[in-house]
C-alpha cells in the first residue's frame, strides 16, 4: 500500500467521478483554525455552534427548570473558540441535505464515538452535533495525524504530503446496517465480499446469497471497474433492493482497513483459497454469518475510559500493579481503623 493509493481513496478524491451512484454530499474545505481546534485537547465547543431547532424545547417551554446555574468551583474555564463563517457554511450545508446529515472527513466517520451522541447515532442537525463527534472520536484522529502510517513509502521525518481536509456532509438516512457489504478487489479483480456489519446475523442474507453477490459483482464491473486508479482496493455498497446498490465508500487495500470476516493474509497471498478468484469469470469469495447468538458490538469500547479498559484487558500491566497497591494500601487502612477503634472501646 502506498501513500498515493491512500489518497485516491480520499472522498474529495473519488467522489466527483462517482458521485451519482452514491449518497448526496457537500463539501467543505477545513480551515486551519479549526484543524488545530481538532488537534487539542479537550472537548470545548466553539462559540455560536449551538442552534435552537423547531423541535427542541425553547426556554419558554422549559417551566420549572434552573436556566442559570452559578457553579461554585475552582476550575478553570476553557475559552471557546470561534469560527462564524465555517459555522455558517455547515448551517447552509445541513439545510441544503434536507435538515439532517452524516459527518466524516477525508477517510473515516465518527462512528467510535456515537455513545457520545444524544440518539447514539451520526446523525447531525446543527454544528455543534458535528463538532462534538469530531472531537470525541479516534478514527478522526487517526485520520489527521496517522493516515499514511502503514504506507510502504511513507517516512515521517520527510512528510509533505498535502491532504487537502475537508468535512464531508452526507444527506442522512435510515440505512439497515444488514445491507451494507464490504467488497475486496485484488489487482481489478472483485476476490471477497463479506456483510460489513459482520458481528450480527441476518437471516435473509443466507437465503438470498446469490442475488447479493450477482447484484453486487454485476454493479462493480459496469460502474466501478477500470474507473478507479487503484488496481487494488475496498469499497462499500448498501444494496436497497435487487438490483439496486448504493457506492458508500473507498478504502485502501491494507490492514488501515478492516478486514472484517478476512484476514489480510488471506486478502493479500495469493496462495490462500482465494487464489482462484482472480479470474473475472469466477464469483468472489462471499462470508456472511451463518447462525444467530449475541456478539458484542466491536465499537463499545470506544465509550469507556481507557484505564478501566487496559485494567479489563490486561494490556498494561503497571495499572493493574497500582490497583492492586491501591487495593492493598485500603486494606491497610481499614485495618488499623478497626484497631484504633477497638482501643478506644477498652
Amino acid at each position: 500500500m502506498k501513500i498515493s493509493e491512500v489518497l485516491h481513496c480520499s472522498f474529495p478524491v473519488w467522489y466527483p467521478k462517482f458521485k451519482h451512484i452514491s449518497i448526496k454530499s457537500i463539501l467543505i474545505p477545513l480551515p486551519g483554525e479549526f484543524l488545530e481546534y481538532l488537534h487539542t485537547d479537550g472537548v470545548v465547543l466553539p462559540e455560536g455552534c449551538l442552534v435552537t431547532s423547531e423541535d427542541r424545547d425553547s426556554d419558554e417551554d422549559r417551566v420549572g427548570e434552573e436556566l442559570d446555574v452559578d457553579w461554585d468551583s475552582d476550575t478553570v474555564e476553557a475559552t471557546a473558540p470561534s469560527f462564524p463563517e465555517f459555522d455558517a457554511a455547515i448551517k447552509k450545508a445541513i439545510k441544503m441535505l434536507g435538515g439532517k446529515v452524516f459527518p466524516k472527513l477525508n477517510w473515516s466517520s465518527p462512528r467510535d464515538a456515537t455513545w457520545i451522541a444524544f440518539d447514539k447515532s451520526l446523525k447531525c442537525t446543527c454544528p455543534s452535533d458535528v463538532y462534538l463527534l469530531l472531537k470525541s472520536s479516534e478514527f478522526i484522529t487517526h485520520d489527521l495525524t496517522q493516515p499514511f502510517i502503514q504506507c510502504e513509502d511513507f517516512d515521517e521525518r520527510d512528510d509533505q504530503t498535502d491532504v487537502g481536509y475537508s468535512l464531508i456532509l452526507r444527506r442522512w438516512q435510515d440505512l439497515n446496517p444488514g445491507y451494507e457489504f464490504r467488497c475486496f478487489v485484488r489487482m481489478n479483480t472483485l476476490i471477497a465480499i463479506c456483510q460489513r456489519n459482520h458481528t450480527a446475523f441476518y437471516d435473509f442474507i443466507r437465503h438470498e446469497k446469490e442475488d447479493i453477490v450477482s447484484d453486487i459483482r454485476s454493479f462493480f464491473y459496469h460502474m466501478i471497474h477500470l474507473k478507479f486508479p487503484n488496481e487494488s482496493y475496498v469499497f462499500d455498497v448498501y444494496r436497497r433492493d435487487q438490483g439496486k446498490l448504493l457506492l458508500l465508500d473507498f478504502n485502501p487495500f491494507g490492514v488501515v482497513t478492516d478486514g472484517l470476516m478476512f484476514t489480510w493474509d488471506e486478502l493479500t497471498d495469493s496462495d490462500t483459497n482465494l487464489r482462484g478468484t482472480d479470474n473475472e469469470t469466477q464469483p468472489p469469495v462471499f462470508r456472511y454469518k451463518e447462525y444467530g447468538g449475541i456478539q458484542p458490538n466491536p465499537l463499545s469500547t470506544f465509550g469507556v475510559p481507557r484505564d478501566i479498559l487496559d485494567l479489563a484487558t490486561g494490556t498494561d500491566a503497571s495499572k493493574l500493579v497500582d490497583l492492586l497497591k491501591l487495593r492493598q494500601q485500603q486494606q491497610e487502612d481499614d485495618t488499623s481503623s478497626e484497631e484504633e477503634d477497638g482501643a478506644q472501646q477498652t
